[in-house]
């Protein structure tokens, strides 16, 4: 019986696949990619016909090792890697390096290709492989080789131009410029006042509102009460005219049907794991891995979901089967609509023979599962699971009313809605990014009938403001890429990552703001390689890569295409854009100090309105801060020692200290807080205490007070006790969560558990 090698990217899939093939095949994994680009300039050598440069990858070099020896004593190589461009590409690199070796000579090379980890796939595609696909590998190349292009040559230039360290990359640029506009946009934005009038009213003990939607028969717009007085008024005449309640004068009552949402592709499953999990798109990604390589649940290793990188709605036959199947059983056959709902994939280049995200099993409920899944297994297993059942249910019925109220020339309007047959939704609803403050959620109203008078608790005039658009949340930012065409599905969770991992960009309460070098890095690109970054021209470059995929369209010439404009833009902006044009922006202002314009800088911690005379003057403020705001206070009664001009206290890099008014002339500074002596003699030199004081950070530590002779210092508070293990003149007292309160020696770490300070206090006013 021959002996056949079976390659896959992870051990966890290894163990999983071996469980289905048994004997005469051997599992092994690549443990990912196994060799790429050399990391220096000249891997893509445009001047040789774009030919590329590839190394082993060192990590991986032993897994090559283990595979090169497991094939000399086998007859057929099968290559198993993941079932997309990346995949096919790892295939390929692994292929060539063992050809290399000579290995291959005489052996049988076949590709297999499957979307889920379970018996009947894995033994289909065994017994139909096929030849790897160069295509997918060009397609795979021709993006590693326009990255590395835009990378190796605006990365240098940023860091001549910018800051040291900096990257761009040709698709998290277009990206980071989203997220810089969005802010920007945000700053722009101007609040408008606008009022809202509703009547509170009540029937059968049943209280409900109504808002004003017409006045003196116009239809109000939402700026039409535009102040209180306006409001007030209205709210005058209005209950004037009421006498206490409002006549309904028209009830409309409708019928609504919601479907359910397609099942999970990637970009739908990152965001809705950050809606309703608070998952980023890489934890999301990570978990889902885990999901499709197997988990063991008792009965060896099993992969739970199909895989995780897919832009496909479609689902298999045999599992729109099981799924109807466990509806009519679980749900009900009410429920289960007279044939298989389909969806249309919204992907202009979607690969249709793939299939959505779902389970390998509906059968395989959550609840069943539990006891074997991690915490965020079971959580993202939940809510595949839920959407893929509920994607194959009827649709929900919705009873929606609106009523109208009048009063004189005064129109109300009431609205709500009841679920009379909820269908998916008993299963799965699907999330939304942003709600509006005001949306009433499925709210209920009394019955009512035209002609009646309904009792008027209330008027109630409110104020409210326009507010600005939202940043961008995770789950935002993924589909406003996914409608831009800026990346494919499996590209989201590293354009994300990347942006935080280089400084460009922060989340603070779950979303997106640039920071300060992350916007000038943008405006620079923006301004001076604006076709590179403008994002029609992204997704256009992604639907050429597609069609090298498929096979229409060769990968070098699109290369040479990019390739000899773009350099063209990068020598000519090296050789006519300085520094300063880029980093410096001029304000309309003088300094307060010396009279020469003011300009917002880029400096180390970020951008700083500063004076052009710098040197000469030091004057600074942070942006955004007013110029009297930052003007420098000076200390009456106090006068310089070194030169004897005013003391003033101004604001430095790490925030305020005492300095000279004649500065820069005369340099003197000291703290604005002058340290606390804690009387604790200094166990190094014996001769000053130790004093607390403040690091730059904001930290606190305790040092001597003869600085800079004797430089002893500790982080935790002095105690003048010696150590009664070494001697040592003095303790400190420390507290973490995990060991409390205790004396600690610095010198011999000896440690005795004490009551902290404030149970002290406590018990000494008792």
């Amino acid at each position: 019986m021959s002996k056949q090698l079976v390659i896959v990217e992870s051990p966890a899939k290894a163990k999983t696949i071996k469980k289905y093939l048994g004997r005469g095949f051997e599992v092994m994994a690549s443990y990912g990619h196994v060799r790429d680009l050399v990391p220096k300039s000249g891997a893509v050598d445009p001047e040789h016909d774009f030919a590329m440069k590839y190394e082993i990858i060192e990590k991986n070099a032993r897994h090559v090792d283990a595979i090169a020896r497991a094939m000399r004593r086998s007859d057929t190589l099968l290559l198993a890697t993941d079932p997309d461009r990346e995949g096919e590409a790892i295939s390929w690199h692994l292929s060539e390096l063992l050809r290399e070796r000579g290995v291959l000579e005489g052996k049988d090379v076949r590709r297999v290709v499957f979307h889920e980890i379970t018996k009947r796939a894995i033994q289909e595609a065994v017994e139909h492989p096929r030849e790897l696909s160069m295509d997918l590998v060009n397609a795979q190349q021709a993006r590693r080789a326009l990255d590395y292009l835009v990378g190796f040559n605006l990365s240098p230039l940023l860091w001549k131009k910018i800051r040291r360290g900096l990257s761009a990359g040709r698709v998290q640029s277009p990206a980071l410029r989203l997220i810089v506009e969005r802010e920007e946009e945000i700053e722009r934005f101007e609040p408008r006042e606008y009022w809202t009038l509703d009547a509170l009213l009540e029937k059968e003990g049943q209280e409900f509102s109504a808002r004003l939607t017409h006045w003196e028969g116009k239809k109000l717009g939402q700026f039409d009460i535009g102040d209180e007085a306006r409001a007030r008024a209205i709210a005058d005449a209005v209950r004037q005219a009421a006498e206490g309640r409002l006549e309904v004068v028209k009830v409309e009552r409708k019928q609504r049907r919601r479907n359910p949402a397609a099942p999970f592709i990637t970009s739908t499953l990152q965001q809705e794991a950050s809606r309703k999990l608070g998952f980023s798109a890489n934890r999301t990604m990570r978990v889902a891995q885990q999901l499709y390589e197997g988990i063991d649940i008792g009965e060896g290793s099993v992969g739970l979901i199909t895989y995780m990188r897919t832009d496909s709605v479609n689902l298999a036959a045999e599992a729109l089967d099981e799924l109807r199947a466990l509806i009519a059983e679980r749900f009900g056959k009410e429920n289960l609509p007279g044939k298989p709902r389909t969806f249309k994939t919204r992907a202009k280049n979607a690969q249709e023979a793939h299939e959505a995200i779902r389970p390998t099993s509906a059968m395989r409920t959550p609840e069943s599962l539990k006891p074997w899944l991690t915490s965020d297994q079971f959580k993202l297993y939940d809510l595949i699971w839920k959407r893929t059942v509920a994607c194959q249910m009827i649709h929900a019925t919705i009873d929606t009313v609106g009523v109208d109220f009048r009063a004189g020339e005064a129109l109300f309007r009431a609205t709500g809605s009841t679920v009379v047959k909820p269908g998916f939704m008993a299963v799965y609803q699907e999330g939304v990014d942003e709600k509006a403050k005001d949306e009433p959620d499925n709210r209920l109203l009394p019955p009512l009938e035209e002609g009646e008078q309904v009792p008027v608790k209330d008027l109630r005039t409110d104020q409210h403001f326009t507010e600005p658009p939202p940043r961008y949340t995770e789950a935002s930012l993924v589909r406003t890429l996914e409608e831009y065409g800026i990346g494919r599905p499996s590209t989201y969770a590293s354009i994300i990552s990347t942006l935080q991992q280089r400084g460009y960009v922060t989340l603070e309460k779950r979303r997106f703001q640039p920071t300060d070098v992350g916007r000038i890095v943008s405006h620079f690109l923006t301004e001076h390689f604006t076709r590179y970054v403008d994002y029609d021209f992204t997704a256009t470059l992604e639907d050429d890569l597609d069609e090298i995929a498929r096979g229409e369209r060769e990968w070098k010439p699109l290369l040479r295409e990019f390739w000899e404009p773009f350099i063209r833009l990068v020598k000519e902006k090296e050789a006519t854009v300085t520094r300063a044009e880029v980093t410096t922006e001029a304000l309309d202002e003088c300094c307060p100090e010396c009279g020469r314009p003011l300009q917002i800088k880029l400096g180390r911690r970020g951008r700083f309105i500063g004076c052009s005379g710098y040197p000469e003057c030091g004057y600074t403020r942070n942006v955004g801060e007013a110029a009297e705001e930052a003007k420098p206070e000076v200390l009456e009664g106090r006068s310089c020692p070194e030169c004897g001009s005013d003391l003033v206290i101004r604001r430095g890099r790490y925030g305020k200290f005492i300095g000279c008014s004649s500065y820069p002339e005369c340099r003197y500074i000291e703290p604005l807080e002058k340290p606390e002596d804690t009387g604790v003699p200094c166990p190094e030199c014996g001769k000053g205490t130790m004093l607390k004081r403040r690091s730059r950070s904001g930290k606190i530590f305790y040092s001597c007070s003869t600085y800079p002779e004797c430089k002893y210092a500790v982080w935790n508070e002095p105690l003048a006790e010696p150590c009664p293990s070494c001697d040592w003149p003095m303790l400190t007292l420390k507290t973490t969560k995990r060991r409390g309160t205790e004396k600690v020696c610095p010198q011999c770490r000896h440690a005795e558990a004490v009551e902290p300070p404030e149970a002290q206090a406590a018990a000494g006013n008792e």
